[in-house]
């Protein structure tokens, strides 16, 4: 069935509405704001120019143009009364698009009226500029609202949807929040122009525009991590938005690598327009896939089983849990020595405490979303059987929302206490987890712990960013060891457990190709930790200090492998699992011993 007239002029509204913001940014970067004077709506006093410039030429064709979203507007909210019932929300918002559509002409004259246009860098425009920009979002979400509606897209309620609605929300205006750091940046660069942008935001007296500008594609990197998140639990968790989801990451992907283009050209004004457009559209695409996944359905929701009573002790101890401090421990080790290692001694308390308690909250939040994912799983396992939500103690939403804060806290401790770098880190490590390692991998191939097994991989770098900011050849090193060093640790466990993993269904390396293979992977794994391991000292990224304390460690692991090659049993692999974390820790205990006492 095809689309209905209402539905094409809405998207015709929609698309129109891009074009003219694309057209805006090209006014700004090329300094035509001041085309027309300080005139308005009247362009250097006449209702037609004599267009004695391109700047006069650019201004007044966009005043033409926006001027014209008016008259569209009213007409898609008339045609929207007719076709929707009293109450429907696409009537709401084409309603809300007109509102906005005043307001933009208000902002525009304002920018006219009082001077804040072409080389003003006052922080009065940078501020009017960002306002601008959240509510071209606002206006371009409200208008694809409309034309979903109009195109038969369900009715959506927020109420009763579990905690993916305020995570969703957090998206939302984390996006608002890129949107302003971008309106400052892209100003910055208009007006402060440089080749090398990180120097110049390093300089003493650089702008504060310019400082501002490194921080944008990092701030785009974290948000882009935590949509994706968003995502992929919404396409998990309620299919029917499955289209709506693939239309958001594709968007996604394609502003990420615009953005990385963008960067990387330097920011020619085409590239800032089409930049400024697709972020109107991910704004838009996230709405809609809100729209999807919290469509109203018939019925009550399905309810889970009954949980246990217990005791506010109990409760606390159910919520540590979920966060699985025995697991934490040694990441949480890991961390804080990268960190003394970087600092070359004592890293200073901010830094100390922001890690000990942000280095604990990002990896026990991906423990307990990875909790709620793995939920069916866990209840076959023995081993896990117990855990709070595979037996009911803490419910899914309840679990996924603790999830979360913990997440946004640990990110803005870290990023208060140390520095933007390490916070994206933390980040990243849970993006790795939950989505890598559990969505993609775990159920699907027994290369899960070598890829997933990454995710263990970035305590080291957000200890080491939270010092220095910055990421040096031992920093990655340090991240090599615990890659290569992962599959010698679990796969021991994994043999010790593999009947749990058969039972659930799990394709672990075990249960796969058996017992001989299994041992075989792990030895090759080990030869290569313990080459991975020398290479700081052949480097001199490390002294001798390391040195001997690593072929120290080196040679028991090889030990523990011989025994477990040469007798395939439960106490060998048990022993070889638990030297494994004594190996790790000592390893990176005697890194930041080294640095300290050597340097």
């Amino acid at each position: 069935m095809g689309l209905t007239r209402f539905a094409k002029y809405s998207w015709a509204v929609f698309a129109y509405v891009l074009l003219t913001v694309a057209w805006g940014a090209v006014v700004r970067a090329t300094f035509s704001g001041d085309g027309c004077g300080s005139h308005w709506p009247l362009c250097d006093g006449q209702l037609v120019p004599a267009f004695e410039s391109f700047h006069q030429v650019f201004e007044f064709s966009h005043r033409v143009t926006s001027g014209l979203i008016l008259p569209m507007v009213i007409a898609l909210l008339v045609m929207a009364r007719r076709s929707l019932e009293p109450g429907h929300y696409g009537r709401k918002a084409a309603g809300i698009a007109l509102g906005l559509t005043v307001m933009e002409g208000a902002i525009g004259a304002g920018l006219v009226k009082f001077g804040l246009v072409a080389n003003n860098d006052s922080v009065a425009r940078a501020g009017v500029m960002a306002f601008h920009t959240v509510s071209t979002y606002l206006l371009s979400s409200a208008l694809m609202v409309a034309a979903l509606a109009a195109s038969g897209a369900p009715r959506f309620r927020l109420k009763n949807q579990g905690p993916l609605v305020p995570a969703f929300a957090v998206g939302l205006l984390s996006l608002g929040v890129l949107g302003v750091s971008g309106a400052v940046s892209a100003l910055g660069h208009t007006l402060r122009p440089s080749e090398d942008v990180l120097k110049a935001a390093a300089a003493p007296d650089a702008h504060w525009m310019v400082r501002l500008q490194p921080a944008h594609p990092a701030l785009a990197t974290g948000i882009a991590l935590y949509l994706a998140l968003i995502g992929l639990l919404i396409l998990r968790q309620r299919p029917a938005a499955a289209s709506a989801v693939r239309w958001m990451l594709a968007v996604l992907g394609l502003q990420m690598l615009w953005g990385a283009i963008n960067v990387w050209t330097k920011a020619p004004v085409f590239m800032q327009a089409t930049h400024l457009v697709l972020a109107d559209v991910q704004f838009a695409t996230v709405i809609a896939m809100g729209i999807y996944a919290f469509q109203q359905k018939e019925g009550a929701p399905a309810t889970e089983s009954a949980r246990p009573e217990f005791s506010n002790r109990d409760w606390i101890k159910a919520y540590v849990a979920l966060t699985k401090p025995r697991v934490i421990s040694l990441l949480l080790f890991t961390c804080l020595t990268a960190a003394f290692t970087a600092a070359r001694g004592w890293p200073g308390w901010s830094v100390f405490i922001g890690l000990l308690v942000g280095g604990y909250l990002m990896p026990g939040a991906a423990n307990a979303i990875n909790m709620v994912i793995d939920r069916d799983i866990d209840q076959r396992m023995d081993r896990t059987a117990n855990r709070p939500t595979a037996n009911s103690a803490i419910s899914a939403e309840a679990a996924l929302t603790f999830g979360f804060l913990l997440a946004i806290a640990s990110f803005g401790i870290l990023w208060l206490t140390a520095n933007l770098l390490s916070a994206m880190l933390a980040l990243a490590g849970l993006f790795f987890y939950v989505v890598i390692y559990t969505l993609l991998l775990k159920r699907r191939t027994w290369q899960n712990i070598v890829i997933g097994g990454a995710a263990g991989c970035f305590p080291p770098l957000v200890g080491y960013a939270a010092v220095d900011n910055q990421l040096n050849t031992l920093a990655w090193i340090l991240f090599a060891i615990i890659f290569v060093w992962t599959p010698v640790h679990f796969w021991a466990l994994a043999l010790m457990i593999k009947d749990d993993y058969a039972k659930a269904g799990v394709p672990m390396l075990p249960v796969v190709r058996g017992d001989r293979y299994t041992v075989e992977q792990i030895a090759a794994y080990t030869v290569v930790t313990v080459v991975v391991t020398l290479i700081p000292f052949f480097t001199r990224e490390l002294g001798w200090i390391y040195l001997a304390a690593a072929l120290a460690l080196d040679a028991i692991l090889v030990r523990y492998c011989l025994r477990l090659r040469s007798h395939i049993g439960r106490k060998e692999a048990s022993a070889l699992f638990h030297y494994s974390m004594l190996y790790l820790a000592v390893l990176f205990l005697m890194v930041a011993v080294d640095k300290a006492v050597l340097s």
